[in-house]
């Protein structure tokens, strides 16, 4: 992820009964503990709900603050809290500790995050539960940085750092496509703040039919 690396080594204790976020600490763990407790889970259908509502209770909780939100939103959606790294030729294994809540706390919130976000996400592997941190990553970028440039540079840089450093195997095309969505409604909100996540990961699929 994009913003990792800023706060690779931060501990978070864990919040609860707060409505009010005062720092990125408060944010992380208010959320981590909502949707580990499965607040927004959604008597519709449609798992983009949770993910608008996530985006929403990060908002009241900055009193409106976008740039807050989506900074607490990329790490309290992260699904792991740890990341392995093998540096290559000299076979160096790292794990590298990422904000996050207590484990408990962690592991119920990793199974009740939306990841059923695209049409064709994977039911029962759970392969995109990454994609909505990615997601809002890339809208706190593209959101506070006014080169659309250095925002697509940052994301595809991550993505070959993953790659480079076995953290992935590959190139995780459908992470970049999440990538740019973020983009997509982070610049978009610098006009309009009225806008939802929904409506543009529904997109998703004009970018699968585009390029398959």
């Amino acid at each position: 992820m994009i913003l990792i690396g800023f706060f690779l080594f931060t501990d978070h204790s864990n919040v609860t009964g707060q409505t009010k976020a005062n720092s990125l600490e408060d944010g992380i763990n208010i959320l981590s503990n909502l949707i580990a407790k499965n607040h927004f889970k959604s008597n519709k259908p449609f798992v983009l709900d949770e993910v608008d509502s996530i985006y929403s209770t990060a908002l009241k909780m900055y009193d409106g603050d976008i740039s807050e939100a989506l900074l607490a939103l990329t790490f309290a959606t992260l699904p792991f809290n740890r990341m392995p790294l093998t540096i290559p030729f000299i076979d160096i294994k790292l794990s590298l500790r990422l904000p996050s809540v207590k484990e408990n706390i962690f592991l119920e919130k990793r199974k009740f995050l939306p990841g059923i976000v695209f049409f064709d996400s994977n039911i029962n592997g759970g392969q995109d539960k990454d994609k909505i941190a990615h997601f809002f990553g890339n809208a706190f970028l593209a959101y506070n940085i006014s080169s659309v440039n250095f925002s697509k540079f940052l994301g595809l840089f991550v993505e070959m750092f993953e790659a480079t450093f076995n953290v992935s195997n590959k190139v995780d095309y459908r992470d970049l496509q999440s990538n740019h969505l973020g983009e997509f409604f982070g610049n978009s909100l610098q006009n309009n703040p009225d806008v939802k996540p929904s409506d543009f990961l529904n997109i998703y699929s004009l970018f699968y039919f585009s390029y398959n």
